[in-house]
């Protein structure tokens, strides 16, 4: 399985390059960043800066968008960076999220992601794009992967049938995890497609006391009950009801600035024994024995890749990819 570590872009470039040149050093496969335009700097200048300080690792968006950016602008920036790494970077899509809600913007439907991938691979692939009666093409285009990240059902089969991979955010609970695999599967055999590779991004922290680190998570655990997915957490034991609005974090749960006061604004919604097992269930808390064992589940669940990532958006995670590499990827190499 490979193994791959999230750094948010919240340091200048050069610090992510130096960061992403530690993790291609200690061992992981492949490195993620996100794109939100408003919480960190540019995600392609960013992936530009790393493909010129490493050699092997492989780089990817996690995830980029086509409503803050112009899908012809994605093309061309996904083809910049693809030249700075030959063969090593996978540009990844989504529906917007943190990118598109402190702009004022909405998130991409179905259609609307769908039409916008479509345009984005034709234009990678030198095919000329009808714009709305104005038909234009990329110059020197270049090949690179397009993965769809996906949670629900729809956009998992739209991952299969029309992506070369799909970044599944439901995290690594074997039962879901299976699901989506398949449904991701099931979208490439209507179009008569096969090969599509699933990553799978999961929230990551070595440790012998779960119960304790678990706490940290309740934002996270809150948000996916708010996006309606309490019934879905509710079958791996986690009950949790949250209102569709937690006052006084900025500029969400998921991304809050303050954490500590995210995590007491989610205590009155978010219990520590559900936390607990969030963290168990579908994150990848534990020793590093532990997280190595569920990462072979995850592989026998039908997945090719998991990402990791820390509780944080503003801070790098130093202390992540250096447990990982000592506690974790000994023991899954070997």
């Amino acid at each position: 399985m490979r193994v791959g570590l999230r750094i948010p872009p919240c340091a200048p470039a050069g610090r992510i390059a130096e960061l992403t040149r530690d993790a291609e050093r200690a061992g992981f496969d492949e490195v993620w960043f996100p794109d939100s335009q408003l919480l960190w700097r540019d995600v392609f200048a960013v992936a530009a800066a790393a493909a010129t300080a490493t050699e092997t690792v492989t780089l990817g968006t996690a995830v980029t968008n086509v409503e803050t950016r112009h899908p012809s602008v994605v093309a061309s920036s996904a083809r910049t960076v693809a030249e700075l790494a030959p063969g090593r970077f996978v540009l990844g899509v989504g529906v917007g999220d943190s990118a598109v809600a402190p702009a004022g913007l909405r998130q991409s439907t179905r259609a609307r992601l769908r039409a916008g991938v479509m345009v984005v691979r034709d234009l990678l692939a030198g095919r000329a794009v009808d714009f709305d009666g104005t038909v234009s093409r990329l110059r020197d285009p270049a090949a690179v992967p397009i993965h769809i990240a996906a949670t629900g059902p729809r956009n998992l089969a739209l991952a299969g049938e029309i992506a070369d991979g799909a970044i599944l955010l439901s995290g690594v609970s074997p039962a879901p995890l299976a699901a989506a695999v398949a449904r991701v599967r099931d979208g490439a055999r209507t179009v008569g497609r096969s090969g599509v590779r699933t990553t799978v991004s999961a929230f990551c922290r070595v440790t012998d006391d779960v119960p304790r680190a678990a706490r940290e998570l309740k934002p996270i655990c809150a948000r996916i009950a708010q996006n309606g997915g309490a019934s879905f957490l509710a079958l791996a034991g986690v009950q949790v009801e949250v209102p569709d609005r937690v006052p006084g974090v900025y500029p969400d749960l998921v991304h809050a600035e303050d954490w500590d006061a995210a995590v007491r604004a989610c205590d009155p919604y978010v219990s520590d024994e559900a936390v607990t097992a969030f963290a168990r269930e579908f994150c990848l808390y534990g020793t590093g024995e532990e997280i190595a064992a569920r990462l072979t589940a995850v592989r026998e669940a039908g997945a090719d890749a998991v990402f990791l990532q820390h509780v944080g958006s503003y801070d790098l995670p130093y202390e992540l990819l250096e447990d990982v590499a000592a506690r974790v990827l000994p023991s899954v190499r070997s």
